[in-house]
């Protein structure tokens, strides 16, 4: 029953994480800067994986897509590609953990469904392992141009976007480890299944011999024994 419940609050957990990995990639927030007037704010700079824009105190935005995949900068395509892989590897994650649940009716014995849970659970850390490269790879991008004192054009600050792909990353490495400990906990119950009695001694197998040899021989003189006769017998 222990086990059942932290497969299910492990499979909330990875669940959870994939949803917010998912959500950052339509996120608009990647980086952010602000050109700040007297009173208020004059404009808002923003751009993520797919466009850059621009937000005026109206609230009025102007955004251009990026005009060519192949004419990108590579750090952006990198984090395309990773934050793609890190929901694919949510979305089969999710499908081998419901398979292989113990709370589930589908995957066959309990040995093979505790493997299929170790299995999704390696698939997820993966996923979660691609989101926190491509956050921390965009993030690093965004810093070495802010804090450069040679970079004139505009800089930005760190988005929202990226920090809930961190938190939907670490979720989804937190739920696929605890969804392996399924396949340990199997490795271990089939190790407690074999009972080793010891390697038998020499003087242990004479003594043996001997004991059954002493029982045998007990047995034989006590089938010659004569029938107890009644009491009336020698009267």
């Amino acid at each position: 029953m222990a086990s059942m419940v932290s497969e299910i609050i492990a499979f909330i957990l990875s669940v959870a994480g994939w949803i917010l990995v998912s959500s950052t990639i339509p996120t608009d927030y990647w980086k952010v800067s602000s050109i700040d007037g007297t009173v208020i704010t004059t404009a808002t700079f923003w751009s993520n994986l797919w466009k850059t824009c621009v937000t005026d105190s109206t609230g009025v935005s102007n955004c251009k897509d990026f005009p060519s995949m192949l004419a990108l900068e590579g750090y952006i395509q990198i984090c395309r590609g990773l934050m793609i892989a890190a929901v694919c590897f949510g979305f089969f994650g999710s499908i081998f953990a419901l398979v292989g649940m113990k709370c589930t009716k589908i995957g066959g014995s309990d040995r093979t469904k505790s493997r299929i849970t170790g299995f999704s659970g390696i698939i997820f850390i993966l996923g979660g392992l691609c989101a926190v490269t491509a956050c921390s790879l965009y993030a690093h991008r965004i810093t070495s141009e802010f804090f450069d004192p040679s970079f004139v054009a505009q800089k930005y600050e760190l988005g929202a976007a990226l920090f809930i792909g961190w938190a939907g990353s670490a979720l989804c490495i937190l739920g696929g480890v605890a969804l392996c400990f399924s396949l340990a906990e199997d490795k271990q119950d089939q190790r407690m299944g074999y009972n080793y009695s010891g390697a038998e001694t020499f003087m242990s197998s004479r003594m043996k011999a001997f004991n059954s040899s002493v029982t045998g021989r007990s047995n034989k003189a006590a089938g010659n024994l004569p029938k107890q006769f009644d009491k009336n017998a020698y009267v």
